[in-house]
C-alpha cells in the first residue's frame, strides 16, 4: 500500500462522494472524485486508478455498466461498489463481473478502508 495509490470515487451525489473521499484521504490515499461513470472513463485519471469506489446507481451509465465497459476494454481495475440495499441478483452479478465487494450505503468507514487496504497492499 502506498500513499501514491490513487482511489477514484464515482458517485452522482456530492455529499456522498465528498464524505467517502474524506475518509479515504484521511487514511493517507490520493483520491479523485467523479460525478459520473462517463467522466471517469474520459479522464486522464482512469489509467492511474489503483481502485475504484463506485455507486451502483448513477445518472447515465450505472456502476455495473461501468464495470462491464471496463472489462470489455480489457481494463481490470478493482472495484468496490457502494449501494442502497440491493437485491441479491444484482449483488451476485457485480461480484461475478469482478467486484471486490458491495457495501451498503452508508458503508462503515472501517469496512470501506479494510477493502481498499486489501486491494492496495503490496504483493510479494
Amino acid at each position: 500500500m502506498t500513499a501514491n495509490s490513487l482511489v477514484s470515487v464515482i458517485d452522482d451525489s456530492d455529499s456522498v462522494s465528498w464524505a467517502v473521499a474524506t475518509v479515504i484521504r484521511n487514511a493517507g490515499f490520493r483520491v479523485e472524485i467523479f460525478g459520473s461513470a462517463e467522466k471517469f472513463i474520459l479522464s486522464d485519471q482512469m489509467p492511474c486508478s489503483a481502485c475504484v469506489v463506485v455507486s451502483v446507481q448513477l445518472t447515465g451509465m450505472s456502476g455495473l455498466q461501468l464495470q462491464s465497459h471496463l472489462a470489455a476494454a480489457g481494463r481490470h481495475i478493482p472495484m468496490i461498489f457502494i449501494a442502497a440495499p440491493m437485491d441479491e441478483r444484482a449483488r451476485a452479478l457485480a461480484v461475478e463481473l469482478g467486484a471486490v465487494n458491495v457495501l451498503n450505503k452508508p458503508s462503515g468507514d472501517i469496512a470501506l478502508l479494510k477493502e481498499i487496504r486489501s486491494i492496495l497492499k503490496p504483493r510479494n
